[in-house]
């Protein structure tokens, strides 16, 4: 709808008394979703001038009969800026049988979204298969609703097509004019969904359901003095941010954990679950109401996170004074040497980073030099890193890391400026194992450093591999990418030829540099040959990018880019320090 008609539509409905927001579009609320080939798709990041999303289920028969009349939609519009997505929101479809219905319909390359929580469904009131919802992106408002055309009904069909109304609707919003049948009625199957039929009838119970939810997943963040930018104090407060909660949900931006969960076997997931998801949306869908019984939230107190959530360190790393960041500017990468003054050789089983300030400090890597190893990359040997959204803690149990006598560090800081000068005083913690562990722990580095991503480009792919030469045990994955980074995969290929995924991150957030464990340690035998494959989006598209219009290199700053993963391994030969000889060797460099 042209915007000449939202000011009319505005006046008329002043006019007669009608209130304001009556007239203003409807905005579809963001989300993200991961289709049939594991890929993820955010509203607000498809571009172009409109997105159409197409409700279809396994086995209903109008949504496979319109299968090739969604191939010649997407073959006819995709060049001119519309975005064609189906969505499967039927309890029972999984991705594996989704996927197979696809290659079944020779519409593989048709991103079939798998709404797994009915969410998106729910929030756009789609009760059946065959119904399209056409959104144009200038203000994210439905321009179209209904069938694709007038052909098929239940169980019904006439010979040929009467009336195109989804390409009618169109071929109006590309050209600027109005769009003459904006609703028609979709005629498919009935779309299931178990958690409306759960809660037919009656209400999510705020007190037994939806605040036990939020205090396992939320609230250790979102209390006082810790990192939640807002506090779930009670009912009150989180009805007020009720919207925002559907939105996170929707986008899977909040708990964090950007991990495919259909992909590998992960430990430690701090998403919610599809039944915790359900289970608020649908409270947040009857209008957050707060129910009978006591507030659990209601004068809850969760404890700051402690400054060492592992115990006093036996050895803490501190800078020789705090760095004084400046107001403005961009800063090179500092390295600070810290030295101790240990005389025995000692092993290390966990380690933890006390961020000093956390406004401007972007993240710190501690970096072993005389005594320790270096990586399959010539660096020296990293002993910790850290950058927020790090979750640190206990090497896997029987590993550890070599501490040599009067050991030294290099500290590499990076600081990004808030806007007012700070100080950092950032501390490193070092907890030491009473005997000396069976097994090395490292994280090794796989890096690709040439690249070119081009200028508008949303899905600019990159790989990088290396072979392990000896054996190890795979215990967790970390991924690293900046602004334009939008997903990375971790694979495995071995000697065998056998290959598997260990870890998916279809959705990457600069914002959360997570480590993802795997449930199992995975033996890497010799000759085991591991790959990344990762996505960049340098579109405009990508509300983090810096400047779409400009190819994107290799970077130490964030406006560059890296591509970068860490396979953390034990080493299964016995663990033995470096020689002298080597220790020598790079005490000369």
């Amino acid at each position: 709808m042209p915007r000449t008609r939202h000011f009319l539509l505005a006046a008329l409905a002043l006019a007669i008394g009608l209130p304001l927001l009556e007239a203003r579009p409807r905005e579809v609320a963001n989300f993200m979703l991961i289709d049939h080939r594991g890929e993820a798709h955010e509203l607000r990041r498809t571009g172009g001038r409109a997105v159409v999303l197409f409700f279809t289920g396994n086995g209903c028969p109008v949504a496979r009969q319109a299968t090739a009349k969604l191939l010649d939609l997407q073959a006819r519009y995709r060049d001119r800026g519309v975005t064609l997505l189906l969505v499967n929101s039927n309890t029972g479809d999984d991705r594996p049988g989704i996927a197979g219905e696809a290659r079944e319909l020779g519409a593989w390359d048709l991103p079939v979204l798998h709404d797994d929580t009915h969410g998106v469904a729910r929030h756009l009131g789609v009760q059946r298969t065959g119904e399209a919802v056409a959104i144009r992106t200038d203000d994210w408002s439905v321009f179209y609703r209904g069938a694709i055309d007038d052909q098929f009904v239940e169980g019904a069909g006439k010979p040929s097509v009467g009336r195109a109304h989804l390409a009618e609707a169109l071929d109006a919003l590309l050209t600027d004019r109005p769009v003459e049948v904006p609703t028609t009625t979709a005629r498919g199957c009935r779309i299931f969904s178990e958690a409306d039929a759960k809660w037919a009838g009656r209400e999510v119970s705020y007190t037994s359901e939806v605040a036990p939810i939020l205090r396992a997943k939320c609230v250790d963040c979102h209390s006082r003095g810790n990192i939640g930018s807002w506090v779930m104090s009670g009912h009150r407060k989180v009805r007020s941010m009720a919207s925002m909660i559907e939105e996170v949900i929707l986008t899977r931006r909040m708990p964090p954990w950007d991990a495919d969960p259909h992909v590998g076997q992960l430990a430690g997931a701090t998403a919610l679950t599809v039944s915790e998801a359900q289970t608020l949306l649908h409270w947040i869908g009857q209008g957050a109401p707060r129910g009978d019984g006591p507030d659990p939230l209601d004068g809850l107190e969760v404890p700051p996170a402690p400054d060492w959530p592992l115990g006093p360190p036996d050895i803490v790393l501190r800078l020789p004074r705090p760095e004084v960041i400046p107001a403005t500017g961009v800063l090179d990468y500092r390295h600070v040497e810290v030295r101790l003054t240990n005389e025995t050789p000692a092993w290390v089983r966990a380690t933890w980073v006390k961020p000093g300030n956390r406004r401007v400090l972007h993240h710190v890597i501690a970096r072993l030099k005389e005594g320790g190893f270096t990586d399959n990359l010539g660096q020296d040997e990293m002993y910790v890193g850290w950058a927020p959204g790090t979750a640190l803690g206990d090497f896997p149990r029987g590993t550890g890391k070599y501490l040599p006598p009067g050991a030294r560090f290099d500290l590499e800081l990076h600081y990004t400026p808030c806007g007012s000068e700070q100080t950092d005083a950032t501390e490193i913690g070092l907890y030491l194992a009473d005997e000396k562990p069976g097994r090395r722990y490292e994280s090794v580095p796989v890096i690709q450093t040439d690249f070119e991503i081009p200028p508008g480009n949303p899905r600019a792919e990159v790989t990088a591999h290396y072979s392990f030469d000896r054996p190890a045990t795979l215990h967790s994955v970390t991924p690293h990418m900046h602004l334009r980074g939008r997903s990375m995969r971790f694979e495995v290929e071995f000697p065998d030829g056998r290959r598997e995924t260990v870890c998916s991150v279809p959705r990457y957030d600069f914002n959360w540099q997570l480590t993802y464990p795997l449930a199992e340690p995975l033996r890497l035998p010799a000759g085991t040959r591991v790959r990344l494959v990762g996505t960049f989006d340098n579109s405009p598209g990508n509300p983090s990018n810096p400047d779409p219009t400009v190819a994107v290199h290799w970077g130490e700053q964030s406006w560059e880019e890296m591509f970068l993963g860490w396979y953390n391994v034990e080493w299964d030969e016995p663990f033995t320090p470096p020689p002298p000889r080597a220790r020598r060797e790079r005490a000369g460099r």
